[in-house]
């Protein structure tokens, strides 16, 4: 069984929690993973990039100079690309319906090999911030060098619905560089790929454990 180390904000060691084997015996084929997370961050692209063409610059329609006389190539136009200011060649347009389905069951399989792995591999821990009152970054960060993770990517998961004890710890987080908080049931596939640590809030293991089976 896979054990889990559950700490106290100071990041001191005040218990443990085991994890059934079945839990972690999830199998999720590697090209499937990547195709999810591609999606996700092809899902996330605004798509608004936007040019103009020749004919949506607005510059006066006057040849630049004579067509003949001049020993110069001959000009039409000054929106034309080859001038300052003049339309730009195959440029990117806005792109609408560019979302890419994922399937249901795909991504549900994919986030649960994902936080198998990271169980398997000792990425996770567990953290009771019942202790902590008040938003305190220093207290956070002090518990984040405590049990070696100082400097490490780490996403942070929550409970749905917020607490008290909840939004104290999000505001003690939100200035730490490379750590981010998330509730579970908004956990992606492209973050638990990202994030090098995984840290539980105590009151979200359960919901975290049912995403597992």
């Amino acid at each position: 069984m896979a054990t889990l180390k559950k700490f106290d904000i100071s990041g001191k060691e005040i218990g443990s929690i085991q994890i059934d084997d079945q839990l972690l015996e999830v199998s999720a084929h590697s090209q499937m993973i990547k195709d999810y997370i591609v999606a996700i961050r092809n899902n996330a692209r605004q798509w608004s990039a936007s040019t103009k063409g020749r004919s949506e610059i607005n510059r006066t329609g006057k040849k630049p100079h004579p067509q003949k006389g001049q020993g110069r190539s001959r000009q039409g136009c000054l929106a034309a690309p080859q001038y300052k200011g003049g339309g730009i060649v195959f440029g990117p347009k806005p792109k609408f319906d560019q979302h890419v389905r994922i399937n249901r069951k795909e991504r549900r399989a994919a986030i649960r090999f994902l936080i198998a792995e990271k169980i398997k591999e000792n990425q996770i821990r567990i953290l009771d911030q019942g202790a902590l009152k008040e938003p305190k970054t220093k207290k956070v960060v002090g518990f984040f060098e405590q049990v070696q993770i100082g400097n490490r990517r780490t996403l942070v998961l929550g409970q749905s619905g917020g607490t008290l004890a909840n939004e104290n710890f999000v505001k003690s987080l939100r200035n730490i560089p490379k750590k981010e908080y998330m509730v579970v049931p908004q956990v992606n596939g492209y973050e638990l790929a990202r994030c090098q640590e995984l840290v539980v809030l105590d009151s979200a293991l359960d919901e975290l454990l049912s995403m597992l089976g």
